[in-house]
């Protein structure tokens, strides 16, 4: 028996590998299927199965193009129903993968067509259960993203307590829990950051499975403090649902070199978007005009997801040289299938080229103090999440989310001057580039965030939600 967690650290999320006896199975695969592929034929197994949790919404499954390419049924559970040839499982159907059994359980809860694998060793004791986002570590999955649900996400964490209390807390503690995500992922509130453990433990530790929680407690704790989940979320559950276009189309669109002229042409003629994946600091010492930075090196598709609002945006890329393929297919993973292509060879052609470059100014805390001290009118804006800033954070500071800029840009001041942190410098540049296409000028970005900020010793910070911050 052998059982492999290929585990995805952008998305935080987890796809399994099953093999037995020169059979395997794959649970939630990602989109680029080569490695399910490689890894059956570096054991000489044939994939004889595909099986589907439920209709992620953070990410494009590959369940489509792993099945043309193997011919193996994609499973889904009960109430399914996507727009392509599957095998509809019922509760408590099983599979055989060589001399193992996957027992399929319906857990609804997380959306209602939540599904939980029983995985039986050869001898058909409970061995591990590959939970979906219906059971984290330390947390349980949302029950407010069932796509067109008639329910809310009241009744649906009513489904999700009678799930876990039915067909997954009876099974012995030793069993173990894959989920389909870690810490990081949008699809819980509080997960951990270990990427397994055993039921046991997990009635130990986890919140949602107290004993003697009763179900109002439940509902209430589970729906309390969800933040909006990102917009891309539906159209991936949709993609997921109806299909889309194969990964190797997708990535050879996207993989096509533009000289300057050429890009530019593109960007005029399409309408295209001008995605800079660079680090920050080279973004700040020259970018392209309008375009938007968002790391390769950094939670990269989730932002991606988060603030480009048309998942059908025409895209073109700047990227670190001989990576350009890692960010078209990161960009397809979270659906974003219309890249264009990429600048050949880079920042560095489109100035040779003559090319206009912008820059974005940076400070280190020591000039954040001194311009803070001398200047009262500069604000300092704070664009980390909610729960970090209410943590602590430094006086006098205004608060907008990263998250919410696209929902909230009127509460800023082409005017005003603004030096943005966040907690290390990533999503600060971000936040930069944003206000920078649209035609915010006097701005600076702290580098190395809040922690270089707080372990500088020139700042006095508080765990109060100051009456001027943005919560």
């Amino acid at each position: 028996m052998i059982i492999e967690q290929i585990y995805t650290g952008c998305l935080a999320q987890g796809a399994y590998y099953i093999e037995s006896n020169g059979e395997a199975a794959i649970i939630d695969p990602l989109r680029e299927i080569k490695p399910y592929l490689n890894r059956a034929e570096r054991s000489g197994a044939s994939i004889k199965a595909i099986f589907e949790t439920h209709f992620h919404a953070d990410f494009v499954s590959g369940h489509l193009d792993l099945s043309k390419a193997t011919g193996a049924p994609i499973v889904f559970g009960p109430n399914a129903n996507p727009e392509f040839p599957h095998h509809a499982g019922t509760d408590g159907e099983t599979f055989k993968i060589g001399n193992l059994t996957i027992e399929l359980l319906h857990t609804p809860g997380h959306t209602l067509e939540s599904t939980t694998y029983l995985l039986r060793d050869e001898k058909n004791a409970p061995y591990c259960i590959f939970s979906g986002d219906t059971l984290f570590i330390g947390d349980v999955g949302r029950p407010d993203l069932a796509a067109k649900s008639h329910l809310s996400k009241e009744d649906l964490a009513g489904l999700l307590y009678d799930s876990l209390r039915n067909k997954i807390m009876p099974l012995p503690n030793e069993v173990i829990v894959y989920p389909a995500h870690g810490a990081g992922s949008a699809c819980g509130k509080n997960m951990s950051k270990e990427t397994f453990d055993t039921i046991g433990h997990q009635k130990e530790v986890n919140y949602a499975l107290r004993a003697n929680m009763t179900k109002t407690e439940f509902i209430a704790e589970v729906t309390d403090g969800l933040a909006p989940p990102p917009a891309y979320f539906p159209m991936n559950v949709m993609m997921n649902k109806t299909g889309y276009d194969g990964i190797d189309e997708v990535i050879a669109r996207g993989m096509l070199p533009l000289i300057p002229s050429e890009f530019e042409l593109l960007v005029n003629e399409s309408n295209a978007l001008v995605l800079d994946t660079r680090s920050a600091d080279e973004f700040a010492q020259a970018h392209i005009p309008n375009s938007i930075f968002i790391g390769i090196d950094g939670s990269f598709a989730p932002w991606v997801g988060t603030l480009i609002t048309d998942i059908k945006q025409k895209i073109v890329i700047v990227a670190p040289e001989e990576r350009e393929e890692e960010v078209v297919t990161r960009l397809a993973r979270v659906g974003y299938d219309y890249a264009l292509g990429y600048l050949k060879g880079g920042i560095d052609a489109w100035e040779k080229d003559g090319r206009a470059v912008e820059t974005v100014q940076r400070l280190q805390p020591e000039q954040l103090k001194k311009e803070t001290t001398q200047d009262a009118e500069s604000i300092v804006l704070d664009v980390r999440k909610p729960g970090e800033h209410q943590a602590e954070h430094l006086l006098n500071v205004q608060h907008l989310a990263l998250d919410t800029i696209n929902e909230n840009m009127a509460e800023l001041n082409r005017e005003q001057r603004y030096l943005i942190h966040c907690a290390g410098g990533y999503r600060s540049m971000i936040f930069a580039s944003i206000l920078k296409s649209r035609g915010f000028e006097n701005i600076a970005d702290v580098i190395g965030g809040f922690g270089k900020i707080k372990s500088s010793g020139l700042f006095e910070t508080t765990n109060f939600v100051c009456p001027s911050s943005k919560a």
